[in-house]
């Protein structure tokens, strides 16, 4: 059975200060038992990373997560962050492919592949991320663009490291503009994302493949995105940045499924 996750991306927001109460917020709220087999993930900026680690140590069923890592190991690569210094902060867990990253700083499908090999090979798990903008859905050209995100980010994995990751459908037009794709269009897109795994590799690895949604996300909508059988949780963005908020998204997981 696949782990339902909700997962906060703090984007590039919050001080230092902002984001310690906010993952103490977090923390010191969230009722794991109600929880049951679903897991919790927060992705602050980099900066935050080992004091929000201090904070979610030794809590069952939070993982911390870095937003993006760079394909190398290390190296002259100013500014960016490699795999393994985030699973040296604690991190379990990293964001690939996001559609800001793709749209505002020219990421590729090679690009995050290359990443996604990266990750897994420090024993992070990926958080692969796929989407069309506004001018191709309203092309009808949606599944194209996805099947060929997924192909080339994953589909050069072997099944075993394949089973480590996790995709996230994100609508471009739906990221930060107030939109959302409705719960039967993201269904199927997620439905759709799920028989490609199941073609590459196979039904058991497509039922056990965590699928998110992102896509303004919020607590006034995320049950009925939620109760779709496709859709295993969400990436959360603004949502996340206030405590009662992304805890009522957490919890609007279907208790069947938690």
């Amino acid at each position: 059975m696949r782990t339902p996750i909700v997962a906060g991306n703090w984007k590039m927001n919050t001080s230092l200060a902002e984001g310690v109460a906010l993952a103490q917020g977090i923390v010191s709220e969230l009722n794991i038992a109600r929880l049951g087999k679903a897991d919790v993930v927060l992705a602050p900026p980099f900066t935050h990373l080992y004091r929000v680690a201090e904070i979610m140590a030794n809590k069952p069923k939070l993982h911390l997560a870095g937003q993006n890592c760079h394909a190398a190991e290390s190296g002259a690569f100013t500014g960016e962050v490699a795999a393994g210094m985030l699973r040296s902060l604690g991190a379990s867990y990293v964001i690939l492919g996001h559609s800001e990253r793709r749209q505002l700083f020219g990421e590729t499908d090679a690009g995050v592949a290359e990443k996604v090999e990266a990750a897994l090979a420090q024993n992070l798990r990926p958080i692969v991320c796929v989407g069309e903008k506004l001018e191709e859905r309203e092309a009808d050209e949606q599944e194209i663009v996805v099947q060929k995100q997924l192909t080339q980010a994953c589909f050069g994995l072997s099944e075993d490291d394949f089973r480590r990751v996790v995709l996230a459908y994100e609508p471009v037009w739906a990221i930060g503009t107030g939109k959302t794709a409705s719960p039967e269009q993201a269904q199927e897109i997620h439905a759709l994302l799920r028989k490609a795994v199941a073609k590459r590799y196979s039904d058991a690895v497509a039922e056990n493949t965590s699928i998110l949604y992102g896509g303004s996300v919020k607590p006034s909508n995320a049950e009925e995105l939620f109760d779709q059988p496709d859709i295993d949780g969400g990436l959360i963005g603004g949502a996340s940045l206030k405590v009662e908020d992304f805890l009522a998204i957490v919890y609007a997981l279907p208790v069947a499924r938690r």
